[in-house]
């Protein structure tokens, strides 16, 4: 594999909470509960075997006990979706994209059905990097209009447009995106 460029690790390097320890602000997580604060960063990519369901209205999209959790300091875990455990039909290419200094270049899907088409809602990493591969052929959705859950939890999605994280009621936060978070 080729070595990652400086730009890539100058942007790896600029994060100050990296899960070692929970800043003074987060919240104390209840017994249930994990602290988004206790993620790693670099972040990791673990297993998922709870049921992941997305559904657009009454049109299922994705269910898998297969899916990847993205696990990252101060964000809800991001849901990576085996694409054969993806209606194909619904999904094309949006053409847009974005770049992750963790997983590489992402591609963007809109979803397109007999209810219209909302764009960029889901995205892959065609070609992740190499601590990432796990996730290559797999898709993460936005849930901000969507209906998704993890384990039967319906999720609340993540503040700030941008990001793709789920939350649910077993994670303490508070959130990257939510106001005032942009120099965590």
């Amino acid at each position: 594999m080729a070595s990652l460029s400086n730009e890539v690790l100058k942007a790896r390097e600029q994060w100050t909470w990296r899960g070692a320890e929970r800043p003074p602000f987060a919240s104390e997580p209840l017994p249930h509960q994990r602290s988004v604060w206790d993620f790693p960063r670099p972040p990791t990519l673990v297993p998922e075997s709870r049921e992941i369901v997305v559904s657009w209205g009454k049109l299922a999209v994705a269910k898998t006990c297969r899916a990847w959790a993205l696990l990252e300091t101060a964000h809800p875990p991001t849901y990576y979706i085996p694409k054969d455990d993806v209606h194909h039909d619904l999904l094309q290419h949006s053409g847009q994209g974005s770049f992750c200094e963790w997983k590489g270049q992402a591609a963007y899907w809109d979803l397109v059905g007999t209810s219209g088409r909302l764009r960029a809602m889901a995205w892959s990493y065609p070609e992740p990097f190499a601590k990432a591969q796990c996730i290559a052929g797999h898709l993460a959705f936005y849930a901000h209009e969507l209906i998704c859950t993890v384990g039967g939890a319906r999720v609340t999605p993540q503040s700030g447009g941008f990001y793709g994280g789920w939350i649910t009621p077993d994670l303490a936060g508070p959130f990257k995106g939510e106001p005032g978070s942009e120099g965590w």
